[in-house]
């Protein structure tokens, strides 16, 4: 049976928190099998029958919705395109030893080319962004949290939500739930 990897926006983050055992329940409620939580930022790991991820994502939107009252944005992936995402190159090594976070940002769609060039408007001595796909990977020279980009500033400039993973998240994740 496909193994998945719900990544959840708005998790016990801005005052939204949830225990981990409640989105387990919610998962389980809704059909999903061998339901595990990693870390408590909103990762879901599930299995389903299901292959049409767009529909998984909805099912698990609206439930999370009715369930906890406010909007969570899912997108989902298999274990394959986590060991991907993990492991792409999106910028020089050199880069990556020395910045101060790399994150990866999942949307549903790829970015349509205006909203693509609006991103590359975000681009400063500081921050960086590669689009890989579906996948948005966002280096940052400094802290994340000393920068002026934020989720709040990428969505409003490219008009699309995400959610953003630290690249140590996706690689213990990939190392944790490999593909098979």
């Amino acid at each position: 049976m496909p193994r998945y990897v719900a990544f959840l926006r708005a998790i016990n983050v801005g005052g939204h928190v949830v225990k981990m055992d409640v989105l387990r329940a919610e998962f389980e409620r809704l059909g999903f099998t061998n339901v595990e939580t990693f870390i408590a930022s909103g990762n879901v790991i599930f299995e389903t029958k299901s292959s049409a991820v767009a529909a998984i994502e909805a099912k698990i939107e609206k439930a999370l919705h009715a369930r906890l009252g406010y909007e969570v944005a899912t997108f989902v992936r298999t274990l394959e395109q986590v060991a991907a995402i993990a492991c792409h190159q999106a910028f020089p090594a050199a880069a990556v030893a020395t910045c101060g976070a790399l994150s990866v940002g999942m949307m549903k769609t790829t970015l349509p080319k205006p909203s693509q060039q609006a991103l590359a408007g975000l681009k400063t001595e500081v921050d960086d962004f590669h689009v890989n796909g579906s996948e948005l990977y966002w280096i940052c020279a400094v802290r994340q949290s000393d920068s002026k980009i934020s989720n709040a500033v990428f969505e409003r400039v490219v008009k699309a939500k995400a959610t953003f993973r630290g690249i140590k998240t996706m690689e213990k994740l990939a190392a944790k739930y490999p593909a098979r």
